[in-house]
């Protein structure tokens, strides 16, 4: 190829869209890049940072709001704020796990949960529907409610008992 050492260039980028999450997928994106045609650095070094360049920039920063729902007398609380947790304490409370069963309960006590990995259908006697709940949600469940657990993915949790 002929070309003088320190021309600069455009280069146009197809970026491969399966490679890229739905929020990135842009069909293309135009790079400015000034490429010295007798530089020592190899074009798929170049293609290779640039890349990896844009996936860091393609994963958006997601903040998920904190939203509390009270259903046939079981409090949820999904997202909670990590102040929340310091203040109750729960990484200090005991940890409960199981794996995908179905089974009826009785809370003697009022239970408080933080649900670090699982998903959960809680069907309270006598209710109509029942109350999902899954990792990352602070739960409380009151002193004599009876329902039937239908876990879905194994449960792994930190609770306390009043």
């Amino acid at each position: 190829m002929a070309c003088a050492s320190g021309s600069s260039t455009s280069l146009l980028i197809l970026l491969n869209q399966s490679r890229l999450g739905p929020q990135s997928q842009k069909g293309q994106q135009r790079i400015d890049s000034s490429i010295s045609f007798g530089a020592s650095l190899p074009f798929s070094s170049a293609r290779r940072r640039t890349k990896v360049g844009l996936r860091r920039m393609a994963k958006p920063i997601v903040k998920a709001e904190t939203l509390t729902i009270e259903k046939s007398g079981i409090k949820v609380v999904r997202n909670p704020p990590e102040s929340k947790l310091t203040e109750l304490g729960v990484r200090k409370w005991p940890k409960w796990g199981c794996p995908p069963s179905k089974f009826p309960w009785t809370y003697s006590a009022k239970e408080t949960c933080y649900l670090l990995e699982g998903k959960v259908k809680v069907y309270p006697d006598g209710a109509e529907e029942p109350v999902e709940i899954t990792a990352g949600d602070l739960v409380e469940f009151p002193k004599g409610m009876s329902c039937t657990w239908d876990v879905a993915v194994g449960v792994d949790k930190h609770y306390n008992f009043e």
